[in-house]
């Protein structure tokens, strides 16, 4: 007997209740994002379980979408079409944040950030400017190395030492002020007082009278930092015992909002 086509679509369904193949293409494109961007098809295989002609039935299909391209050398690389996407996730996600960061200006007195780690690079995603007449200002959309940035610590300890050190070797660590830090070892120290301590410090290190405090925004899709940035005469050591406590809360607070799906849709 000939299946029906609602049996059919049934079929094509996860546990979870979506779509079994939309779910797969979606891990791929992760998959290849957390690889670097490009990969070969024995890659996503071995990672994903999957079998080969699965993987090259999706891979062709984003292909012809444009979300994946082939490379001259076989392998596959993220497409274009994702950068549209991504811009736009991006913009959304700054208005989501803005509210966050608004409470931690009311509460802390200094200009908020929010920064996501994209590629090698820091890029600003959203900021709430302080009330005070001497105040930090980042550009939205102002990418920078995280070495010598307090976000850049926060998105950067949760990674393993020798992708930090990877990163570190492909962007260099230019001297951004004389305190900033120039070396592996001593970028990794910092990193382990981040994951001691529980957030990240920019005494100076990006620019001279500035002193910023960052902490990791916890179960974040992706990797994302939210700070405080104002005078080293304002962000002293005695604030930031006080300032910490509320970054942390606020990290929590857009890391459920992040995480709200707003229901289910029939």
């Amino acid at each position: 007997m000939p299946t029906s086509s609602a049996s059919t679509t049934d079929s094509a369904k996860s546990g979870s209740g979506g779509v079994q193949s939309l779910e797969r293409a979606f891990d791929l494109l992760e998959r290849m994002a957390d690889a670097g961007g490009e990969v070969g098809l024995s890659e996503l295989s071995a990672s994903s379980g999957l079998p080969l002609p699965t993987i090259h039935r999706l891979m062709r299909t984003l292909v012809a979408c444009g979300y994946v391209r082939q490379q001259p050398n076989r392998r596959y690389a993220l497409g274009p079409r994702l950068i549209r996407l991504g811009e736009s996730s991006a913009r959304l996600l700054g208005s989501w944040a803005r509210p966050h960061l608004a409470r931690l200006v009311e509460e802390t007195g200094e200009t908020a950030n929010m920064a996501l780690l994209d590629g090698d690079e820091v890029v600003y995603v959203a900021q709430v400017p302080s009330k005070h007449s001497m105040r930090m200002f980042t550009e939205v959309g102002r990418r920078v190395l995280p070495h010598s940035t307090g976000v850049g610590k926060a998105l950067l300890a949760g990674f393993p030492d020798a992708e930090v050190r990877a990163l570190l070797a492909r962007t260099g660590m230019p001297a951004a002020t004389d305190r900033t830090i120039t070396t592996p070892e001593g970028f990794l120290a910092a990193l382990e007082e981040v994951r001691s301590t529980g957030y990240a410090v920019d005494d100076n290190e990006q620019e001279i009278g500035v002193r910023c405090l960052a902490v990791p925004v916890p179960d974040s899709p992706t990797a994302a930092a939210v700070s405080i940035s104002g005078p080293a005469g304002r962000v002293t050591e005695a604030a930031t015992e006080r300032i910490v406590p509320v970054l942390q809360q606020v990290a929590r607070e857009l890391s459920e909002a992040l995480s709200h799906t707003g229901g289910t849709t029939a």
